[in-house]
């Protein structure tokens, strides 16, 4: 497929080098432009470009950019065609972007991306650390395999996401509708937990708005208590505590 990553920081970045890895036509423009991309992005065979060159003729347009953004970029994707798909691995943390009412109020975070953004949006890659990404990315088949949640309105555009989450080293899981994806938003039961496809849905099911809330704003002093040198590791253990 060929795919644009906008944003190349530890998702985009980590996406776009294992996108390019598995044979995909990858094209990643930083936040800062095309000569702020790392090397390392680079070196499995993705190409740096500037912003606006970064979505022509692309089947996937990924997102990873911090939440709130998106707005910023409407005006890119005026021209892109409807049947692009667009993956929004965004999530949101008041204290990093700002105070969002109509997200307070409940709004589900990659339905206003959407709105924002003027198009529909598929939900993924958000609920796994960059780390987790990085690092824990297996073949199919292989005991054990993290599962990463995936929901979208259009089950066309669901099914490339989740064959691009398969193409990084993960079961992807679909998780319904993008009204929906509140389940996997910080930080529920499945969010940043490093679930295997057999233990996924039972998370998912388990996602109470309220508390996940109160979880996710609870995080400065949960990382306070972890060890100076904490591992991804701990980060599961803590985001899997935080719900027993």
């Amino acid at each position: 497929m060929n795919i644009a990553v906008i944003g190349a920081g530890a998702i985009g970045g980590n996406l776009a080098v294992k996108l390019s890895a598995a044979g995909h036509d990858v094209q990643v423009t930083g936040a800062r432009g095309p000569e702020n991309v790392g090397a390392e992005v680079l070196a499995s065979g993705a190409r740096a470009v500037e912003l606006a060159d970064a979505v022509l003729g692309r089947d996937v347009v990924v997102l990873a950019v911090p939440f709130g953004a998106a707005g910023k970029l409407a005006d890119l994707f005026a021209s892109v065609p409807d049947e692009t798909v667009v993956i929004d691995t965004s999530n949101y943390y008041p204290d990093l972007s700002g105070r969002i009412d109509a997200v307070d109020n409940g709004e589900v975070e990659s339905v206003w991306n959407a709105e924002q953004l003027g198009r529909p949006v598929v939900k993924a890659w958000n609920a796994a650390l960059a780390e987790t990404q990085r690092t824990r990315g297996v073949p199919a088949g292989t005991p054990g395999r993290i599962a990463i949640p995936v929901a979208a309105d259009s089950e066309k555009a669901k099914q490339v996401a989740m064959r691009l989450v398969d193409d990084t080293g993960f079961d992807p899981y679909d998780a319904g509708a993008l009204a929906d994806s509140w389940r996997q938003q910080p930080n529920g039961p499945a969010y940043c937990t490093e679930l295997t496809l057999e233990e996924l849905p039972a998370a998912l099911a388990a996602a109470d708005r309220l508390k996940d809330v109160a979880v996710r704003d609870s995080l400065p002093e949960r990382f306070a208590a972890l060890p100076a040198d904490y591992t991804v590791d701990d980060i599961v253990e803590m985001n899997r505590a935080a719900h027993r």
